[in-house]
């Protein structure tokens, strides 16, 4: 027995994957964005200490949401998950690489008093964070420009690009929004966390970061809305019914993106959101509130990841060689009865860790000092 039709269902995990990344961004930018400032807002190796420790209860909890995601994919969306990983192979694999390198970095980054020693410690975490959040930024701009990807008459998906096609302009320009936005969460983060003059060095670095934003996000959004080639299903099976992605119609032309706004005008509500709500962070953080700043840029971050799952509805991975063999949540789904299954393990396990996570914050909040060391 299902829970719903099976088109609702189709739609019901397009909501929960975006409200999985976004649980994602908001959380992982506090440490993927406090790793890539360490060698910059950390001066001398107390400080660096205490950078470290301000993520050091949390930063495992907040792989729970990367790792939802990607299962979730694998489970709702398996044939973007294989198109993806085939798509994505080198710069995931770099992702990983990064990814790897933060527990060591924070395990043994104080083991030994060598200056040398600490030094290339964190320039690895570092990297395991910036190399994560650039990328993620690239993979979302591939998606709205389109990758260049084919299937034959198995299903079979061929990749017909490389690793640097995948770092066209556009996708750079996707990359910095990424990178300032998540660099700005982990700032405030930062100037939540620390004493001074810890505090003071986050607070300059979110002003660089937001107003790089705002410029950067205001750029990306006229340019994939305006210039950029977009896509429009024009005719395909029924939505209630379980289809190959090769029986569909598509179309791809300059302005396409802009569909979904003039449709539904209330969908501008959500790079508003992004807008004003790092406006707001900039504001509260220049008023010593910075809790309520990294409220406001969480806001911005729900905002900007609602901008790209609008803009691209229907569609979760178009292909710019093919367009007609593009991905949508209509015919990349998995059975009725597997979506079905799954929203009721989410709906009984998704609470849980929303309120451990919500616990863990409530539990490490305040200030780090000295006496908190754990590296």
């Amino acid at each position: 027995m299902t829970l719903f039709d099976y088109e609702t269902l189709k739609f019901i995990w397009l909501l929960f994957i975006g409200a999985l990344f976004i649980g994602f961004a908001i959380t992982g930018g506090f440490d993927l964005g406090v790793n890539a400032l360490l060698i910059f807002i950390g001066k001398k190796d107390l400080e660096r200490r205490l950078i470290l420790n301000s993520i050091g209860p949390t930063w495992e909890g907040n792989q729970v949401w990367l790792i939802t995601a990607g299962g979730a994919l694998f489970a709702a969306w398996p044939l973007m998950y294989a198109a993806a990983f085939s798509s994505f192979y080198l710069a995931l694999l770099l992702v990983l690489i990064a990814l790897i390198l933060r527990p060591p970095g924070l395990d043994y980054r104080s083991k030994l008093p060598s200056r040398a020693w600490r030094s290339t410690w964190d320039f690895c975490l570092f990297l395991s964070g910036f190399i994560p959040i650039f990328l993620f930024g690239v993979a979302f701009g591939n998606l709205l420009s389109g990758l260049g990807f084919h299937y034959d008459d198995t299903l079979h998906a061929h990749f017909t690009g490389g690793f640097f096609s995948l770092l066209n302009p556009f996708s750079l320009l996707t990359g910095m929004i990424s990178l300032s936005l998540l660099l700005l969460q982990g700032a405030l983060f930062l100037q939540l966390k620390t004493p001074a003059p810890l505090d003071t060095r986050a607070a300059k670095a979110a002003r660089v970061f937001g107003v790089l934003f705002i410029i950067s996000f205001s750029i990306g959004w006229y340019w994939a809305n305006y210039k950029l080639d977009g896509f429009q299903v024009i005719s395909m099976p029924g939505r209630n019914e379980s289809f190959s992605p090769l029986l569909k119609s598509v179309e791809k032309a300059q302005g396409f993106w802009l569909h979904n706004y003039q449709q539904y005008s209330w969908g501008y509500c959500a790079p508003a959101l992004a807008l004003v709500g790092t406006v707001c962070a900039l504001l509260f953080s220049a008023l010593l509130y910075p809790g309520i700043a990294l409220f406001c840029n969480s806001l911005a971050i729900s905002g900007v990841i609602i901008t790209t799952g609008f803009t691209l509805y229907p569609f979760i991975m178009p292909s710019s060689s093919v367009p007609s063999h593009s991905l949508t949540i209509w015919d990349a789904a998995s059975s009725q009865l597997t979506l079905s299954w799954m929203l009721i393990a989410t709906l009984v396990l998704l609470p849980i860790v929303l309120a451990y996570t919500v616990w863990v914050y409530r539990v490490m909040r305040g200030k780090v000092n000295e006496k908190d060391f754990l590296y």
